[in-house]
């Protein structure tokens, strides 16, 4: 339960004096309705409205306030022209410029001889002071209040900032006098205000450098964030920890025997990985753990022989893939290694229906099928298993906490294995991933070549299919992948169909073409055809499924390249990496090229480590960006900049693990306050759900 002393801050916004029903709706769009989204929707810049003197010393183009008393109206002849009021501080005339008004209400208001005053733009026009359209124009006692350094807050349309400025002075009065979270000594070396003090210095700065990154109370709130993020995860870790699961230590026969059949050899980073995977297996605590590989480093066999582990016990494994294609391709790969060793493993989709799908189901519930390989359809409620020991969650880096652990719904509460092909920077692994243990197959197979990337303009697209097509007809195939943005779906298909059909001219029905309108029967055919060699060349406007394998494919060509982020060109050129050819990516560029695209390009011809292209990524765009944005359970941060904040990131870690080394359940006074944190920033999942007391 929430501790009390929060109840003001997670109030409904429209609790806040001024705020009806329409301004209401405005702020949920903007950054929430409670009042602790205002809290955390920070500042950008501000505007120093502390410039007041005379205005016969005054400088153009700078913000100026001041008292003036009013002098005179000048009515426009017609409503093109601006209605102006004259006014002096004494010392000079100022012209206030006013395009949109009500005459009426004008003289009303600001008769002639009344004091006022006021802030805005200065500038000069025919040598005479002007200032279009005030800022403020209030009575003489605001002056003081007026003379002040403003924030300016991010906003949409229908919220302006004085709207956000008053709402300030209001929230603010509901921020409670809280509980210090953080080691005091860590505040002392680090100069970090205390809580409401960093509050109150962001949402009302004296100067530029208050709002800047770099400022105490900028970082102090950055890192209670991280801490709160750090914390909710190793208290999910420490959960999974104590899950009672069982131990699998198989004799490795059926491994050994694998082994021996292989054609190629494991890679060190593969054996590192699997024994990694072992432990973890022999443990009777649950497992939980992620393996990161790049593109073509081999996560395929130690997945599958991570699952041979348990079937030397008798028990069953399962491994889910994103898509059917993958999923097939899972079942093909593995058939050959399944049929060496003579056990039974089975594919199960959503399109298998009827009386296959039924003696599939009897198969595995009654033990006959060892390994069972299958997309989402693995876990719908007509699957029951024998004896699920183990899940392998393959290219599901989507997949949030508490998807996560949903998965330990099947089976009796399995060990699960994440692998994923996507790079991720190791910032990422810690916010996103960090209630998983976590292994990395950071080297590729002996012999595979890196993909000679050139970097061509559009303009030489001729040169590219001549060169494309000498390839073809070497016995080589290519992919040619055109861009796909979800605002101009339909212009993005059209281009894509009409270049199918321009290298249809050339290379006749060698040529296929995939796209994301197509059913999933359509896809797979197309597929099966590039293959089995019946087109050399395939055309794609959806990213070409993660995975796919066909070693023959050693040429692809990414059409407008600088409208991909480096992740994505990333993983399609891990397309042509498959085979041990020498393989060669083209990105063909249009104009304009912004300076990061050109940088992304660049990166991608002179690198082949996706994890140092990731951290590229994470630096260009940001993490959502590299993970999916809006991904399911993505924590996407407020306040922390993971590109910028890595420091204080680590440091987050070392003391959330600290803390629970020694406080397991928070019930220190220390730890009460932290529980605080962890509902301040609403992880409350890990309160309620995994902590005692």
């Amino acid at each position: 339960m929430r501790p009390s002393i929060l109840n003001p801050l997670f109030a409904n916004v429209e609790t806040l004096r001024g705020i009806g029903s329409k301004s209401l709706k405005l702020l949920q769009k903007l950054c929430g309705d409670k009042i602790v989204n205002l809290m955390w929707h920070l500042p950008y810049n501000i505007v120093d409205r502390t410039y007041s003197v005379p205005l016969s010393k005054a400088i153009p183009d700078k913000i100026w306030t001041g008292v003036v008393t009013i002098k005179e109206h000048i009515v426009p002849p017609s409503k093109k022209q601006p209605y102006k009021i004259v006014v002096t501080d004494g010392s000079s005339d100022l012209t206030l410029n006013f395009f949109k008004y009500y005459k009426d209400a004008f003289q009303k208001s600001l008769p002639v001889g009344y004091k006022k005053a006021i802030s805005g733009k200065l500038e000069i026009f025919n040598a005479k002071w002007q200032m279009n359209h005030p800022d403020y124009i209030v009575i003489p006692e605001f002056f003081e209040t007026l003379k002040s350094v403003e924030p300016v807050y991010p906003l949409c349309a229908g919220v302006t900032n004085k709207m956000m400025l008053k709402l300030r002075n209001e929230w603010i009065k509901n921020v409670p006098d809280l509980p210090e979270w953080q080691d005091k000594h860590f505040l002392q070396a680090n100069n970090f205000p205390s809580f409401y003090e960093a509050i109150k210095t962001v949402h009302y700065p004296h100067k530029t450098a208050d709002l800047e990154s770099s400022n105490p109370a900028k970082k102090r709130l950055v890192y209670d964030e991280l801490l709160s993020n750090q914390l909710a995860l190793a208290i999910v870790r420490q959960r999974n920890k104590k899950q009672a699961g069982r131990s699998i230590k198989g004799n490795g026969f059926l491994r050994e025997k694998l082994l021996k059949n292989l054609s190629f050899e494991l890679t060190d980073a593969q054996k590192r990985v699997l024994n990694e995977i072992y432990q973890d297996q022999e443990a009777v605590y649950k497992m939980l753990r992620l393996v990161q590989g790049d593109v073509g480093s081999g996560k395929t066999i130690v997945a599958f022989l991570s699952m041979l582990n348990a079937t030397e016990c008798g028990l069953q494994s399962a491994i889910m893939a994103p898509t059917e294609i993958l999923a097939k391709q899972h079942f093909e790969t593995m058939g050959q290694w399944a049929d060496i060793l003579g056990i039974k493993i089975e594919l199960l989709t959503g399109k298998i229906k009827g009386k296959k799908r039924q003696s599939i189901l009897e198969d595995i519930i009654s033990g006959k099928v060892d390994i069972i390989i299958g997309t989402h359809a693995l876990f719908t409620e007509d699957v029951e298993f024998n004896d699920l020991a183990y899940v392998v969650v393959d290219e599901q880096h989507r997949f949030g906490v508490n998807q996560r652990l949903e998965l330990t719904n099947k089976g009796n509460n399995p060990d699960i294995l994440v692998m994923t092909a996507t790079p991720i920077p190791r910032t990422l692994v810690l916010t996103q991933y960090g209630d998983m243990d976590y292994s990395k197959i950071d080297e590729a197979p002996k012999g595979r070549l890196p993909t000679d990337t050139r970097i061509i303009p559009l303009t030489k697209i001729n040169e590219v299919v001549e060169g494309l097509s000498r390839k073809i007809s070497t016995g080589s195939r290519a992919y040619w992948v055109c861009p796909l943005v979800e605002e101009s779906e339909k212009l993005d298909l059209a281009a894509a169909e009409e270049r199918y059909a321009h290298l249809q001219k050339i290379f006749g029905d060698k040529v296929g073409l995939i796209h994301g309108k197509m059913k999933e029967k359509e896809k797979d055919a197309v597929m099966e055809k590039f293959k089995t060699g019946e087109y050399s060349l395939l055309v794609a406007t959806t990213v070409i499924e993660v995975g796919v394998n066909v070693p023959e494919a050693t040429v692809m060509v990414i059409e407008n390249a600088q409208r991909f982020g480096l992740a994505q060109l990333h993983q399609l050129r891990g397309r042509i990496k498959r085979g041990f050819e020498a393989s060669a990516c083209i990105l063909l560029y249009g104009y304009p090229l912004s300076n990061v695209a050109r940088e992304r390009l660049n990166i991608m011809k002179t690198s082949q480590d996706g994890f140092l292209i990731a951290e590229k990524d994470l630096e260009l765009r940001g993490g959502g960006e590299i993970l999916g944005t809006r991904q399911s359970g993505f924590n996407e941060f407020k306040l922390a900049d993971l590109s910028e904040d890595k420091d204080l990131l680590y440091t987050a870690k070392k003391d959330a693990d600290m803390v629970l080394a020694t406080d397991k359940n928070l019930t220190s006074p220390r730890g009460q306050a932290l529980r605080c944190l962890l509902y301040l920033f609403e992880q409350d999942e890990a309160v309620k759900t995994y902590l005692a007391g």
